[in-house]
């Protein structure tokens, strides 16, 4: 197949382009510098604008725009730009499709907070209710943008994402780091469900959506059996050989951090339901798996 991809040059779409090769597809990317070779193209999101013919020929687009979640400080320019940098490329692309003849499917980047910042121990599948946050304000309007593209008849799916963890980059790198020093522990309670997915089971389930022709909507891109992060934390010491005995106190987060705490100190007990009921194999499906998967990559 054709995939037309945007946020290419980010951690997922780098991994998601060479994988999607490696199974023999053809990946055009989109880019917002000169393009450089056949297999870039250059579009401005911000001003709606991308090559019409690049989205015709493709059979499906994916798009992972957008602007780093994991940044500090959230300053209310930051905010918006986490908004705009969402909604401009997905609408551009959604309107692009829907003036397709033959609209290519649209597996549009999307987040797990979509169910709010905090849902405490509530199991939370793709039927689940959201509850306030501002992330969750995001994704509402992040997944709206895309309607120009499912009015017109296309496929859409939204990609509700966890955190995918991985040593060749994204947040594992991170969080390792206090750990490495022997520094490191859970945060605050540590009680709080902590949602992630491997980088290959990550992969795979782009591919399934892409190739399955009846699945639509949101799909919870999520390990199959949650961990809180305290059972993270312990997973994570214990794969890097190294203590996880300093805690660091919600309070202190919360003075530091600001908004942005809401990522770590939040709970969301989320689940795969729609990808398991379909049928897809999970490879990594608790957290020790997914910790021994990422770190043996590298």
């Amino acid at each position: 197949m054709r995939f037309c991809l945007s946020g290419a040059s980010g951690f997922l779409g780098t991994a998601l382009a060479a994988h999607l090769r490696e199974r023999g597809h053809e990946v055009v990317r989109l880019v917002r510098r000169p393009a450089e070779g056949p297999f870039e193209v250059s579009w401005d999101p911000a001003a709606g604008e991308v090559d019409q013919q690049v989205v015709d020929d493709s059979d499906v687009v994916v798009n992972l725009s957008g602007a780093p979640i994991a940044h500090w400080p959230w300053t209310p320019a930051y905010r918006r730009e986490l908004l705009d940098s969402r909604v401009a490329p997905t609408r551009t692309l959604a309107e692009a499709i829907a003036r397709s003849q033959t609209p290519p499917v649209l597996l549009s980047g999307s987040g797990i907070n979509a169910y709010g910042d905090d849902q405490g121990s509530t199991l939370l599948d793709e039927d689940s209710t959201r509850a306030p946050g501002f992330l969750a304000d995001v994704v509402e309007r992040w997944e709206a943008a895309a309607a120009p593209a499912a009015e017109a008849g296309a496929r859409v799916c939204f990609i509700r994402t966890a955190p995918v963890l991985d040593a060749s980059g994204g947040l594992l790198r991170v969080i390792a780091i206090p750990l490495r020093l022997g520094i490191g522990g859970r945060l605050g309670s540590g009680q709080q469900y902590f949602a992630v997915v491997s980088l290959r089971d990550w992969l795979a389930a782009i591919v399934h959506l892409a190739e399955t022709d009846d699945a639509s909507g949101p799909y919870n891109v999520v390990a199959p059996e949650p961990a809180t992060n305290a059972e993270f934390t312990r997973a994570l010491a214990r794969a890097l050989h190294r203590p996880s005995i300093v805690p660091a106190p919600a309070f202190a987060m919360r003075a530091a951090l600001g908004g942005l705490s809401a990522l770590a100190l939040g709970s969301l007990r989320a689940v795969p339901a729609r990808l398991e009921a379909e049928g897809h194999v999970f490879a990594d499906r608790t957290v020790d798996d997914i910790v021994a998967t990422a770190l043996a990559r590298h």
